[in-house]
């Protein structure tokens, strides 16, 4: 195993505490910390010491996808890691949005080929589900509720302009299509006075509360209603969300461990300053309702549980060493990133053994063996899902 080094990304929503706590930084950071990113995402690759100078790990796997990524996983994926492991960390609402399927990021990839970088959606042909582990309690929107519910929450605004999505709603999930169409596609001249006449409203209660602080953060945006056609979940530290493609969704609050495909097609229906295609999220969303988006973990050995998800792209387990159990080995094949999210760990994959502190990562090439884990402390680790 080796160090791997991945960036912050600055944006706007992040946190100024939580991925400097998980690191042992001062807090507050200079200014917000919204993702630590641990893969080789040619957008922010991690790097890897070489010769005393930092390597991206983008490139290390694509001239060296046998030695990183082993036969199987090159053969299924090509010359690059298939996976993303991050660290979230949202102080603010993201934006409502969705993803592709492996076959729409295809098509809308070829299809915008030759524009200009602001007005494409798909900046690749991959998909890109994701799984998100709550390192904190963690607030989120995430795929579609009970129609009925959700016409009753938008009903008691007693809003006249919103009675056709009221209505839309009642015809059950036959009317989430109409309903969505109709909030987005309001004019924008009318947008501000339509949640204004909303947020006005004396209704209480939690959807009302939702709504009135979304549109505290994004006035006009008509994501605030939106909003309420979702579930609104809270985890509890180790639980987790799983968002398939097409599945509306939005983060508002808390620090996780998320892991996706590696690729960043997102398109956006609100909730956000950015390029909103309204005509192309409707394409790829799925009108149907989530049961229920919220994953426990599931144990697999002791100190160790996983998420598992119908995907081969990744994998997530978590490891838990202690007095208890104070070593664990995972016969996981590689590649594999390990991000030690508490305490210290030493991790070996036969290689060379490393310690990691809290918000520490490393990195193992295809051809390591069975992963150990010691010490006293948690940890993340991140493969590819084909076993």
């Amino acid at each position: 195993m080796e160090p791997l080094y991945g960036p912050i990304r600055d944006y706007a929503w992040g946190s100024r505490s939580a991925i400097a706590l998980l690191q042992g930084r001062s807090v507050p950071s200079a200014g917000p910390e919204a993702e630590l990113w641990l893969g080789a995402h040619p957008g922010a690759p991690a790097h890897v010491d070489r010769a005393g100078l930092r390597v991206s790990l983008c490139d290390l796997v694509r001239d060296e996808p046998g030695q990183w990524l082993g036969q199987r996983v090159s053969e299924r994926f090509g010359s690059r890691l298939p996976f993303l492991l991050k660290v979230l960390a949202a102080d603010a609402p993201l934006s409502l949005q969705a993803h592709p399927d492996a076959e729409q990021a295809q098509a809308g990839y070829a299809a915008e080929a030759g524009r200009p970088e602001g007005q494409r959606n798909y900046s690749d042909p991959h998909h890109k589900p994701e799984l998100l582990v709550a390192l904190t309690p963690f607030e989120a929107l995430c795929g579609f509720r009970d129609p009925a519910e959700s016409a009753e929450a938008l009903a008691a605004f007693g809003v006249p302009a919103l009675a056709p999505v009221v209505a839309a709603l009642r015809a059950g999930p036959a009317g989430l299509r109409t309903a969505v169409r109709t909030l987005l596609g309001w004019p924008v001249a009318d947008r501000h006075r339509l949640l204004a006449a909303a947020v006005a409203s004396p209704t209480d209660g939690p959807d009302a509360e939702l709504t009135r602080r979304l549109a505290k953060a994004y006035p006009g945006d008509p994501g605030a209603l939106v909003a309420l056609l979702l579930h609104h979940v809270r985890l509890v530290a180790g639980e987790g969300i799983w968002m398939p493609a097409g599945n509306l969704h939005a983060y508002l609050s808390g620090c996780g461990v998320e892991i996706m495909a590696a690729s960043d097609n997102v398109l956006r229906g609100g909730l956000t300053p950015k390029r909103v295609d309204v005509d192309e999220l409707l394409r790829v969303l799925r009108f149907e309702v989530l049961d229920d988006p919220v994953r426990a973990p599931q144990p697999v050995g002791p100190g160790v549980d996983w998420w598992p998800v119908p995907v081969d792209d990744f994998a997530l387990h978590r490891v838990r060493v202690d007095a208890a159990v104070p070593s664990v080995t995972l016969p996981l094949p590689g590649p594999r990133v390990v991000l030690c999210a508490g305490g210290s760990i030493t991790v070996d994959d036969g290689a060379g053994a490393l310690t990691l502190a809290s918000g520490e990562a490393a990195i193992g090439t295809s051809s390591g063996a069975a992963l150990r884990i010691d010490g006293a402390g948690v940890a993340f680790v991140a493969t590819s899902g084909l076993r």
